[in-house]
């Protein structure tokens, strides 16, 4: 199977389960996590329609963005960031996927470069409340945005969650269904959020289902990740 065979499945699969929970597919945006892997296996997927990137390394986007500079990409970072590659990444990145501190917010907002649009944020939750887990917590969420909706350079979309691993369909869309409660309830705050970044490979039908509007896919597409 190719790249774009993958794809195809993948973008099947999609259309199937916005139609099964009436939603609209055009509504929902397929990220494709392209984490340690190839120049090559990216170039495969945008020639067969792919835009959108997910990495989760500082260094890696750097490189991978440079290599591929003659794309229309939009590169979105999507794992923990430390406050030493905040310029880097904020000149680089269309979205932020994985903010919970107030400090990195403000760094990406004070160095993003002025040419550039608003940088799109998304508040990470930590909507099963582990203890391994990065995020904030549900019931800190709206004082947290209210800060980040000060940040002129800052564009704050919405909300992400890695909700702790569950193979029950119904468990799965519990966790997914709090992240909506909660977009919602932000919303009646006066904010005008659009974006639920959740569901992987493993409970993508359950975070369409609830309200997803980008589902973060790294293996179905590439295959088993280098290195």
């Amino acid at each position: 199977m190719t790249v774009r065979d993958n794809l195809q499945i993948i973008g099947t699969k999609l259309d199937q389960f916005a139609r099964q929970y009436q939603r609209s597919a055009s509504d929902i945006q397929l990220l494709a996590v392209s984490k340690r892997h190839s120049i090559t296996a990216i170039r495969e997927a945008y020639e067969a329609g792919q835009i959108l990137f997910g990495e989760n390394y500082v260094q890696e986007l750097l490189d991978k963005a440079e290599q591929l500079s003659d794309l229309n990409i939009k590169w979105h970072f999507i794992g923990p960031l430390q406050s030493n590659k905040t310029k880097k990444i904020a000149a680089i990145a269309d979205w932020i996927h994985a903010i919970d501190r107030i400090k990195i917010a403000q760094r990406l907002n004070d160095q993003r470069p002025d040419d550039l649009l608003r940088l799109n944020i998304c508040i990470q939750v930590n909507i099963s409340k582990e203890a391994s887990k990065s995020g904030i917590l549900p019931e800190d969420v709206i004082t947290f945005a209210k800060e980040i909706a000060n940040m002129p350079k800052l564009n704050l979309r919405g909300l992400m969650v890695i909700p702790a691993a569950e193979s029950d369909l119904a468990k799965q869309r519990k966790a997914f269904a709090k992240t909506a409660k909660l977009l919602a309830e932000l919303n009646q705050q006066g904010f005008k959020l659009d974006t639920l970044s959740m569901g992987m490979s493993g409970d993508m039908e359950a975070a369409i289902a609830e309200g997803a509007t980008i589902v973060r896919i790294g293996t179905a597409i590439f295959g088993k990740r280098e290195g």
